[in-house]
């Protein structure tokens, strides 16, 4: 995923400056992102249909998997939320990013690069009275599964009303 989400970046951030007609610096992008772009040259064309490759196994494994499944289940989110500027995108030192986010949201990026639909419902809170995301994933072009259940589920713990004591 990061060789993809990096190339993909890069080539945005090249967009960008062929639109301008200069290079981009900090005081138009995050740091994460210009360093994101800076890496993704570090990975040849090989490298990233390697990283396609990989995805679409991915999905062919997802594919077989939910004939056999209408829905799958897991956290949004595997620890608490990070606190205000623990994920410092503008730091000089960007290290600490990827291995909070690897721990911190791990089943979400295989259902992003399989392309399979997904929703997080907030079903639970914490002692703090934050949100915990339940996501649930479906076939390919399931959606309206995902409407369905999402409805019943608002029906049976309703969370239209539930705000977090802290709001960004």
């Amino acid at each position: 995923m990061s060789t993809i989400v990096a190339a993909n970046t890069a080539f945005n951030v090249r967009l960008a400056e062929k639109r301008f007609g200069r290079a981009m610096t900090d005081r138009d992008f995050e740091a994460l992102t210009l360093a994101m772009a800076h890496n993704a040259q570090k990975a040849s064309a090989t490298d990233y249909v390697a990283a396609q490759i990989s995805a679409f196994q991915i999905s062919r494994g997802l594919a077989t998997f939910f004939e056999a499944c209408d829905v799958f289940l897991c956290p949004t989110l595997c620890s608490p939320p990070v606190r205000i500027g623990e994920l410092n995108s503008m730091a000089q030192d960007l290290s600490h990013i990827a291995p909070i986010l690897r721990r911190y949201m791990p089943a979400t990026s295989m259902f992003n690069m399989s392309g399979q639909p997904s929703m997080s419902v907030p079903l639970a809170w914490n002692r703090a009275g934050l949100p915990l995301g339940m996501m649930f994933s479906a076939r390919f072009g399931d959606e309206a599964s995902l409407v369905r259940l999402a409805a019943q589920l608002e029906q049976e713990r309703p969370w239209r009303g539930k705000l977090p004591p802290v709001c960004a």
